[in-house]
């Protein structure tokens, strides 16, 4: 009977009992014995049918279901026939407890068999979900057992080994599920019975425990279900599979370490649910569980960087094997590389035999295709099983390559490994790989040698007409004799035969074509990559690249053979790239390497010559603050006007290059007069000085400063190109220091001003942490009362050497070299330290802030913020005592970050002030939109406010603007009464200047306060 027509068979009789059971109890006992012997029955008949090459695990299989009807039987007699209310232990446990060692056995037969090698990663896999759930079955079916003290101590052994034997399976079928592999049908329902009986046993157990156990409940349909799986399984035809060797597949590791990580989390959640109950009564055996846990988990993760580790390595010999077999040159090198790889990939210390041999293929065999497979070495020829030695097993690679020559008959390919069966496993993939590489390899060398062999006549011509190159073979008469058809494309022409080859070259090339031909004739060797100008059909004139070959012994040539490349394209693209290479992208201008090769050209012929030569640096002055205001597009324009202006006025016949962001150079290669070189530093300050447009991102237009700095130095002052181009730069930051927007010509003094510039910037960074920075504090009066309403803390340096000096002497130094950032957080901290002071005084108790201010670079310091924020906590003020001072180039440029920060230290309670209002760009545009409290107009403003009405409208505005927009105002500067009296008229609130006090020490303030306290109190 054919298989499939079995299982209906036996499922419609199991089916039939089951109904018969439930609905006559009467009969159950019988009934039940009938379906687990049928079954253990139907199992010894798909042995029979199906004959599988193990049949020890399924006599055992067939022997559990018999085993367990025989423990159900012995338990009905007892109760049924003999009257036992409840015979525990009995006869009927031993053939219970059978049941677990003997499926346990048949299920390591069952994973011994498919994995053919031992699988220490599934192994792994398995025992630690089996760990968790063993203690579940502890805490939940053992233990009671355990502690319950009426119980015997047999009674106990029995109770406790019903489950013991459900972990034994339950470690089984989870090895035999992780071991990889296909799963064929037989194991999914062998798994399912597996699966039924444990779950039946724990409900059996949780039912006995709570003493609601009832014969012929629902309870016993699992058990009916596991007879019945186990017999299905047999009857099925892949039950054969489960003795096979199965080549594991690789299982992602995630699912399965995410499976262990919940199985690791079963001892903790016990724990914590024993915790909750209000006794931990399972401490010992869950800690035991969780540690075994621990370290499997811990041993699984180290089995995973091992293999790795180790497929790396496979990886690494499969690629250097790939780079060996594109070197083959043939296959017997071919042979040499796939031997050692094999070498490679087989452990060390594991013995193999490794074997290859090609033979004459049947014809008509489809050649490039390769197989590999596993053979018995017993079925091989005897030559064949000589060379594998002893093995029993080997891993087979055929395949069929062309023939040697074009009418030979293919080769016939086989290669073998023969060793142990967990050998030929492990390698089995790599040697699939390695063997379709070789395939490859050796098709790729055969085709090599067939394509080397075609050197025929068509062959060639085939090549000449594919080819992009016009190839022209030339008599001695210089006649051309043949054009390959790429002459259409380069010369719009086809017909060139019978035309003198120096019909297609320009006249002025003739001589060099004539050069290039007789070398060759002459036997003077050959010339390669000629440049020469020739003539397309539309008399469009062409760069070429011109070869020559003497091959006028071969006959089927019997000539020159000219080749001539068009490369026009490449000619004018080399011209670009060396134009780009020398010359700045953004103004067209000379870049410094040009500029330092033109200046060493023009200093050697001036040396020859007995004359000057004159290099000046330009630096625009204030173009960082351009760029911050309006963005670097208006920046760029500025650069672009500016090198315009500047190579207008210097002429053509010098060299203008820009250097760096803002620096420009000139070079002046014959100073004709005496003062001709200052003559143009002076026309370039004034040509710059001119008010430049510019547009920003939104489409406004400005007009910006493009003043310059000019630096001027001739060759009678140095000895050198390097003296030459240092004099000309000290010389500009002289021009910088006098106050910008003028030019210096190279002075002795000049290089010792540099030095004590240098001097300085090095002494600054270590000026805070010497203790070398002073404080003043300037008052800021409210003008309607007179009170002190704030004050501003201003720095000073204590030099060790030049004494105290103000702001304006090293503020910008150290913008430069960024210990600015310093010095400003040692402001920052003292002033509020010293504020905090003077606020517990009577006479600074009336104060409401200190003004700081604040650079730009030290605002964008990452963590500036943060730093406010603690330097308040630390001197114990409150935020609203501090108002910070930027600039409005800061808050225009970044605008998001910037205004986020500023935003976050209001939120904190920090007012923010813009000094030096309405010097900068555009920024009333931005004003209501602004995140800032305050706005400190400038002293320039102040200045002039009582002799021009243009300057008192435009302060005026700035109030009214500022009330609008509910924004205090500062007037800085303040020197005259009158000054105060009409700032106070147009509504100003506050103001600071040498009128109230110049800036003074902390002792000096102090005194300042009590007096200015004592007489507004009179």
């Amino acid at each position: 009977m054919p298989a499939k027509r079995l299982q209906v068979c036996f499922g419609a009789w199991v089916v039939a009992l089951t109904v018969v059971f439930y609905a006559l109890p009467q009969y159950a006992m019988y009934t039940w014995a009938t379906i687990g012997f049928s079954a253990a029955a139907m199992v010894l008949v798909g042995i029979r049918v199906h004959q599988p090459s193990r049949r020890l695990p399924w006599y055992l299989l067939s022997a559990v279901v018999a085993s367990f009807t025989l423990g159900d039987t012995t338990f009905n007699i007892q109760t049924d026939f003999l009257g036992m209310a409840n015979p525990f232990p009995s006869p009927a446990d031993l053939f219970y407890l059978l049941v677990y060692p003997m499926l346990a056995g048949a299920l390591l037969i069952f994973i011994r068999a498919r994995s053919g090698t031992g699988n220490r990663a599934a192994l792994l896999d398995a025992l630690v979900p089996t760990a968790g759930l063993g203690l579940l079955f502890w805490v939940f079916l053992i233990s009671p057992y355990v502690h319950d003290t009426d119980l015997t101590f047999l009674e106990k052994a029995v109770s406790v080994g019903y489950p013991l034997g459900d972990v034994l399976a339950l470690a089984m079928f989870a090895r035999l599920l992780t071991a990889g592999g296909r799963k064929p049908v037989a194991l999914t329902v062998l798994v399912v019975g597996g699966t039924s009986l444990l779950i039946t046993d724990v409900l059996y157990g949780l039912r006995q425990l709570a003493g609601s156990w009832e014969v012929g409940g629902p309870v016993d349909a699992g058990w009916v279900l596991f007879y019945t799986a186990i017999a299905m399984s047999a009857l099925h035809p892949s039950m054969r599979d489960l003795t096979h060797t199965e080549r594991a597949a690789q299982v992602p590791a995630g699912g399965r370490l995410a499976l262990m990580s919940a199985a690791a989390l079963i001892a903790p959640a016990v724990l914590f649910i024993e915790h909750l109950a209000g006794e931990v009564k399972d401490a010992l055996m869950i800690a035991t569980a969780s540690g075994v846990m621990f370290l499997l988990v811990i041993a699984r993760v180290a089995g995973l960087m091992q293999s790795q580790r180790e497929t790396a390595a496979r990886e690494r010999t499969l690629r250097l094997t790939g780079a060996d077999l594109v070197a083959a040159r043939s296959v017997l090198e071919a042979g040499a590389a796939l031997r050692r790889a094999i070498a490679d990939i087989v452990p060390a210390g594991e013995d193999y035999r490794f074997h290859m041999l090609g033979v004459d293929a049947d014809p008509g065999m489809p050649t490039g295709v390769m197989s590999t497979g596993r053979v018995r070495v017993a079925d091989l020829p005897e030559a064949v099983r000589a060379e594998l030695g002893g093995f029993d097993q080997a891993l087979r690679a055929e395949s069929i390559a062309a023939g040697r020559t074009a009418d030979g008959p293919s080769r016939h390919h086989q290669v073998y490994l023969a060793g142990d069966e967990g050998l030929l496993t492990v390698v089995e993939p790599l040697f699939e790989a390695l063997m379709a590489q070789g395939t490859m390899a050796v098709e790729r060398i055969n085709l090599t040698d067939e394509v080397n062999r075609r050197s025929s006549e068509d062959y060639f011509r085939a090549l000449i007409q594919s080819a992009s190159d016009v190839i022209l073979i030339v008599g001695d008469d210089e006649t051309i004799r043949y054009a390959s058809p790429s002459a259409l494309p380069v010369f719009g022409r086809t017909d060139l035969a019978g035309l003198p080859l120096s019909r297609l070259i320009a006249a002025t090339d003739h001589a060099e074509l004539r050069s290039l031909l007789d070398q060759v004739r002459d036997g003077r060797g050959s010339r390669d990559g000629v440049d020469l100008t020739a003539i397309s059909g539309d008399d469009l004139l062409l760069q070429v690249e011109c070869t020559c070959r003497d091959l006028r012994d071969d006959p089927a040539v019997d000539g020159l053979v000219v080749t001539i490349r068009d490369v026009t394209e490449r000619r004018r693209l080399e011209s670009d790239l060396a134009h780009q290479a020398y010359h700045d992208a953004l103004t067209g201008l000379a870049n410094r390497a040009l500029f330092q090769n033109r200046l060493e050209h023009a200093a050697t012929y001036a040396a020859e010559r007995g004359h000057e030569v004159a290099v000046l640096f330009v630096d625009l002055d204030d173009f960082k603050e351009v760029n911050d205001s309006l963005g670097h597009a208006a920046g760029d324009q500025l650069l672009t006007v500016a090198g315009r202006r500047i190579s207008e006025a210097v002429g053509p016949l010098n060299t203008v290059a820009r250097t760096g962001g803002d620096e420009f150079a000139v070079l002046i290669d014959h100073v004709g007069g005496s003062d001709e070189a200052e003559r143009v530093a002076e026309l370039i300050v004034a040509v710059l000085a001119q008010p430049i447009e510019v547009t920003d991102a939104t489409g406004a237009t400005h007009l910006v400063n493009g003043a310059a700095s000019v630096g001027l130095a001739t060759s009678a002052e140095a000895t050198g190109i390097s003296e030459l181009l240092r004099r000309a730069d000290v010389a500009m930051y002289g021009a910088k220091t006098e106050g910008k927007n003028t030019w210096q010509r190279y002075r002795d003094q000049m290089h010792e001003a540099m030095m004590r510039r240098l001097e300085m910037r090095s002494a600054l960074n270590e000026a805070v942490e010497g203790g070398q920075m002073r404080l003043r504090f300037q008052p800021i009066v409210d003008l309607p009362t007179g009170e002190v309403a704030g004050l501003e803390a201003l720095v000073r340096w204590q030099h060790p050497a030049r004494g105290l000096l103000g702001p304006n002497e090293f503020i910008e130094l150290s913008e430069e070299n960024g210990s600015v950032v310093a010095i400003g957080g040692w402001v920052l901290r003292e002033a509020l330290r010293t504020f905090a002071e003077w606020r517990h005084t009577e006479a600074g108790g009336n104060m409401r802030y200190v003004s700081v201010n604040v650079s730009a670079r030290q605002f964008r310091t990452p963590g500036f913020v943060d730093e406010v924020r603690a330097v308040l906590a630390g001197t114990g003020a409150r935020p609203e005592w501090l108002l910070l001072e930027v600039t409005e180039s800061l808050v225009l440029h970044d605008a998001d970050q910037v205004w986020r920060d500023l935003g976050e230290l209001r939120s904190m309670g920090v007012r923010i002030a813009i000094d030096d209002f309405g010097t900068g760009y555009s920024s009333l545009s931005y004003l209501s939109q602004m995140p800032v409290d305050v706005l400190k107009i400038d002293k320039s403003f102040i200045d002039d406010i009582l002799d021009s009405r243009q300057q008192m409208a435009l302060v005026e505005t700035i109030v009214n603007l500022a009330r609008t927009l509910d924004l205090a105002v500062v007037a800085e500067g303040i020197e005259l009464d009158g000054h105060r009296a009409a700032l106070q008229e147009m509504g100003c609130s506050y103001g600071q200047g040498y009128l109230f006090s110049k800036p003074i020490t902390s002792d000096e303030f102090q005194v300042y306060l009590h007096n200015r306290h004592a007489a507004l109190s009179h």
